[in-house]
C-alpha cells in the first residue's frame, strides 16, 4: 500500500494556497511538512484525508486507510479513558485497547472521564485512538501539543513502532520526535501564486 499525489493543488476558503505538490509514501515511510504558519499545512493534511476537496491533481490512498488526528482529540467527554478507546476500536473493528492505554501512559487514568483530564492528558488519549483504528496512514497535524517532553518521547515511540510494524505517518510538527527515518518536506517552493481577479486582462500590465 503506499500514498501517492500527483500534482496537487489546495484551497483554504476558496483561496489557492498550494499547487503542484508530488509526494509518494510508502511502508514504513514518515513525512515531516515544514514551512511558515498559513503556508498550507493543515490545508494540505485534511485534503490528504479527504476532508475538503482538492482544486486539481490526483490522491491515490483511500481515505478509510488512513486516521486523522487533528486539533480536536476527538474524545466523549462524559466517557471515560477506555471507554472512549473502547468507542474507537468498536467503530473500526479492532482490538488493543490495553496496549494503546500503556503506550501512551495512561494506565493510572483508565477509569477518569474524559473531561476530567488535563489537556496533555486529553492529547495522550486522543492520540491513543490511533492505534486502535488500525488504519495504515496516520495523517497528523501538530500531534504534540499540549505535550510535556516525556509525553512527546511516548508518542514518538508509538510512531516508531506504527512504521515498523509497515505503517506510514504524513504529519506537521515543529517538534523532533526523534525519527531519523522521516522525510522532510518544505511547502514553501509550493504556495500558489496570486490570480488575477476574474475579468482582468493581463494583457495590459
Amino acid at each position: 500500500m503506499e500514498l501517492v499525489v500527483s500534482d496537487l493543488a489546495c484551497a483554504r476558503g476558496g483561496v489557492p494556497l498550494l499547487e503542484g505538490v508530488n509526494l509518494c509514501l510508502g511502508a514504513g515511510a514518515a513525512l515531516v511538512l515544514r514551512g511558515p504558519n498559513g503556508c498550507g499545512k493543515t490545508t494540505l493534511l485534511r485534503t490528504l484525508a479527504g476532508l475538503q476537496p482538492a482544486l486539481s491533481g490526483t490522491i491515490s490512498c483511500p481515505p478509510e486507510s488512513m486516521a486523522y488526528a487533528g486539533h480536536a482529540d476527538g474524545l466523549k467527554a462524559m466517557l471515560s479513558v477506555t471507554e472512549n478507546l473502547r468507542f474507537w476500536a468498536a467503530i473500526h473493528g479492532r482490538q488493543g485497547v490495553p496496549e494503546a492505554i500503556a503506550a501512551m501512559n495512561l494506565t493510572d487514568l483508565a477509569e477518569r472521564q474524559a473531561q476530567n483530564l488535563s489537556a496533555g492528558q486529553k492529547r495522550r488519549l486522543g492520540l491513543a485512538r490511533l492505534m486502535v483504528t488500525g488504519r495504515w496512514l496516520w495523517v497528523l497535524d501538530e500531534p504534540t501539543v499540549s505535550l510535556d517532553v516525556a509525553s512527546v518521547a511516548l508518542f514518538g515511540t508509538v510512531v516508531r513502532a506504527h512504521l515498523a510494524g509497515g505503517g506510514a505517518a504524513v504529519m506537521a510538527t515543529h517538534i523532533d520526535l526523534g525519527l531519523a527515518e522521516a522525510q522532510l518536506l518544505d511547502l514553501t517552493p509550493f504556495r500558489a501564486l496570486p490570480r488575477a481577479p476574474e475579468g482582468f486582462d493581463e494583457a495590459f500590465l
